[in-house]
């Protein structure tokens, strides 16, 4: 039997909110919250360093460091400016992009061949599904044109870089930053409705 909706979306703030509260909790060096904190996101972080990074060693070296700056920085976590998932993802793919740009690697074969990685326990992204920031954020990409919204989902959910967009679609690097940015603006304004 399937939860209602209303009992998914009770879950889904129930766990955004175990979530914000941990991260704070570890910005005033909460070592307890901490490992709230590792033990709700390492899954959903080390996914995200392993499809960039390609390796699983390289991801986890990387996890490790996601986590150190997480430690640092999360005094600075600010809930009303972002969902907590979506601020530790980003430092999580900002990493793993460094890593790939410090090995100066580029990946040899596509996403889709990747082996899976198993794991019982149930993804973060799966409980955050009907969080209404990510149906807001969906929403918001469609109002974009084609090649913004192609290039913004690349760039954030494969991690590519600029260079490796610009030749994926056969653009000059200038070109690709401008849709990048002009699209990343017109988002911008989208969620500040």
């Amino acid at each position: 039997m399937t939860d209602s909706p209303q009992a998914a979306l009770q879950q889904a703030s129930d766990a955004r909110l175990k979530l914000v509260e941990a991260l704070v909790r570890t910005g005033h060096e909460d070592r307890t919250a901490f490992r709230d904190l590792y033990s709700l996101t390492s899954a959903k972080l080390f996914g995200i360093c392993y499809r960039i990074c390609g390796e699983r060693q390289a991801a986890e070296d990387v996890l490790h460091d996601v986590y150190l700056t997480i430690w640092k920085r999360a005094g600075a976590y600010e809930p009303h400016r972002a969902s907590p998932i979506t601020w530790l993802a980003t430092i999580a793919r900002n990493r793993a992009i460094d890593w790939r740009r410090a090995q100066n690697v580029r990946r040899s074969t596509p996403i889709e061949d990747a082996p899976p990685i198993l794991d019982e326990a149930p993804l973060a992204s799966e409980t955050m599904v009907a969080d209404e920031e990510a149906h807001r954020l969906h929403g918001c990409l469609e109002t974009l044109e084609d090649r913004q919204r192609g290039a913004i989902r690349t760039a954030f959910f494969d991690g590519l870089t600029y260079a490796e967009l610009a030749e994926r679609e056969s653009v000059p690097l200038g070109t690709m930053k401008s849709w990048v940015r002009r699209g990343l603006a017109r988002l911008r304004e989208c969620l500040e409705r």
